[in-house]
């Protein structure tokens, strides 16, 4: 006959950690972030005593891991993991013990609604949401109070007995499983355990703050049966507060009950001011804002020690700073993409003479020219990023590159901050991304690329630095230009600004902006710029077309820009009146689309046309020059 196992055994099982269980094994396995990969089979991840096979989209804890990859039966994966033969029945089994049977129900709940709020001093609507949900009834023979147990699937498995009389009587019903605890189940992943059923009762109307959200066990003593299977049950729970009788037992039982909680836990002992809980609430003198005496830590998981924390009160509110609005941020990543050989490093050279030699693009605010890295990898840097600089009109004395001929560099390279620091850099263009990414991380694997790009724009932010990326867009064809980007859609994610180049089929040598993302500030106008032709880089101006439309061959047509309607709308408003208010002029504008930022930039290029003087009304004013 074989042997099956208790609950308690198969809660063990489930907490075994697989990291040190495949180590025993000899099977190699990977650090990746705060996970690892699992050598012989890379698309499964295991972290703790949970396991994740990426490649079919499933995962579980350590008895479902022996069964899918060591093809153990589930008695056989309990053995592997806990070394032990079975002691009772299979967790399979759904149905409590044939002696368990919930004592008959009384009418009323009368006389354990008065032992409760009277003797006991519990609220009385605490007591009624808890009966409505029938986890508290009173027992028709005895008129004893019931605490029910229920399993995952809210069985009844336990219950326990409290005499409400002048006999102090207390004992589980016959058949009660001591695996299920008289217990709350909430949805966040704080876990708070006693001794006995009135104490949680009395610690929740002590800590009445949203306790509904938070999971509730009663052990029915200090066996850690109960609290084992609960932590089987609820993955979602991280954090347990062991909240026993402040007494011998209590404290023997938490230290106990510590050491058998497996690493990846919070545990922590809250000491009640009194024995326990329920003596605190019916001490009319005590201090119940004093009713933890002590907070212990008990167990911290490495993950989780020491996390540093910041207040949103003590931050101080910046606003976003623009090399180039709104296509730019400083601060930021922004990502420059499209296919190969259509201009997206052209532009990252024209973008670096405007930098460092005031070769301002188009809407552009006049800035002090600042060093720039630009880091390359595809072309030779004396005979074609050197000639290309040149010809843009770049600064050179401001232009650097980050020597990595001992050491590749990467982004996650600490190079990178250092050398933005030590050299006043505003801007770091990196051509092309993919190859920076490191030979370790899978691009198309979010867990690998998510901390290499906040790393990346965590320098950004520290350093007020903007950082520009080129990418190629993938090979896939008939795609919307958003899914042929830089691998995984995390690396999307994490930037503030996207945009897309790419060439006009039918006229190769214009090339087209598009601003496919903004996250700082309204999309920019899309915008077409000349290249190859005998007049070398030029902004054409405003242009109409999609990324995709643009990837499918489409032709799209030029159109005027923003900066060119306001100068037409000034110019046609003047014509009919001999001067007009700011205030009226940014009104006329904002109803067609255009921005009073714009409608200044308007202003400032048309300088040489306006005087500006004060109207009637006190208004400042313009009007063409005679």
């Amino acid at each position: 006959m074989k042997m099956q196992y208790t609950e308690e055994q198969i809660a063990r099982a489930n907490q075994t950690d697989l990291v040190s269980f495949l180590n025993a094994q000899g099977e190699q396995l990977v650090k990746s972030g705060r996970e690892y990969r699992w050598k012989k089979h890379d698309s499964v991840t295991i972290s703790g005593n949970r396991w994740y096979r990426h490649s079919q989209s499933k995962g579980g804890y350590p008895v479902d891991f022996v069964m899918e990859f060591y093809y153990a039966t589930f008695p056989e994966a309990v053995k592997i993991l806990i070394g032990e033969e079975g002691e009772g029945r299979q967790k399979s089994c759904p149905a409590p013990s044939k002696d368990f049977r919930l004592p008959e129900k009384n009418e009323d709940n009368e006389k354990i609604m008065k032992y409760l709020t009277e003797k006991r001093e519990i609220e009385k609507t605490l007591v009624e949401d808890w009966i409505d949900r029938g986890d508290i009834y009173e027992e028709k023979k005895h008129h004893n109070v019931i605490f029910v147990g229920r399993d995952a699937d809210s069985i009844p498995r336990y219950a326990h007995c409290r005499g409400t009389g002048e006999i102090k009587y207390r004992g589980d019903v016959t058949g009660s499983d001591k695996s299920y605890g008289f217990s709350y189940r909430g949805t966040e992943n704080q876990l708070f355990v006693f001794e006995a059923a009135i104490d949680l009762l009395s610690f929740i109307q002590l800590f009445p703050k949203d306790w509904k959200k938070r999971s509730y066990l009663s052990l029915g003593g200090v066996s850690s049966v109960a609290l084992m299977t609960f932590l089987s049950e609820r993955p979602q729970i991280t954090s347990v507060f062991l909240c026993l009788d402040n007494d011998q037992a209590g404290n023997e039982a938490c230290e106990k009950l510590a050491g058998e909680i497996s690493e990846g836990y919070s545990v922590i002992r809250l000491k009640p001011s009194k024995k326990d809980w329920n003596e605190i609430l019916c001490d009319k003198n005590a201090d119940r804002k004093k009713a933890i005496a002590e907070t212990i830590t008990i167990k911290v998981p490495e993950s989780e020690e020491m996390v540093p924390m910041l207040c949103y009160e003590d931050i101080e509110q910046t606003s976003v700073e623009w090399l180039w609005f709104p296509y730019i941020p400083f601060g930021k990543l922004t990502i420059i993409q499209g296919n190969p050989g259509e201009g997206k490093t052209y532009f990252a050279m024209m973008l670096t003479a405007a930098c460092t030699n005031r070769k301002l693009f188009p809407n552009m605010e006049d800035i002090d020219p600042f060093n720039v890295i630009y880091q390359t990898a595809e072309d030779g840097m004396g005979d074609t990023i050197k000639p290309r600089l040149v010809e843009a009109g770049a600064d050179l004395s401001r232009v650097m590159v980050i020597d990595d001929t001992e050491e590749a560099l990467t982004l996650s390279d600490d190079r990178i901050e250092k050398a933005v620091r030590q050299n006043h850099v505003r801007l770091v263009i990196i051509d092309p991304v993919q190859a920076f990414i490191g030979a370790d991380v899978d691009m198309n694997r979010a867990n690998e690329v998510r901390p290499v790009f906040r790393k990346l724009g965590m320098i950004a932010e520290k350093t007020g630095c903007a950082i520009v990326l080129i990418g190629h867009l993938n090979k896939s064809s008939g795609t919307q230009s958003t899914y042929r980007g830089l691998g995984s859609i995390d690396i999307m994610a994490a930037v503030r600004s996207l945009i897309f180049i790419g060439k006009v089929r039918k006229d190769p040598t214009t090339r087209v902006l598009i601003h496919e993302k903004s996250s700082l500030a309204p999309p920019g106008e899309t915008m077409a710029f000349k290249l190859g032709d005998e007049e070398g880089f030029r902004w054409v101006g405003a242009y109409e077309i999609s990324a995709d439309e643009l990837l499918d061959g489409k032709e799209g047509k030029a159109t005027e820009t923003k900066l060119e309607r306001g100068a037409k709308l000034i110019r046609e408003l003047l014509a009919d009146k001999k001067e007009i208010s700011i205030r009226e002029l940014d009104e006329k504008a904002k109803e067609q689309g255009i921005s009073g930022r714009t409608m200044r930039d308007v202003r400032s290029r048309m300088k040489n046309e306006l005087e500006y003087q004060v109207n009637e009304k006190q208004e400042n004013s313009i009007r063409l020059k005679e």
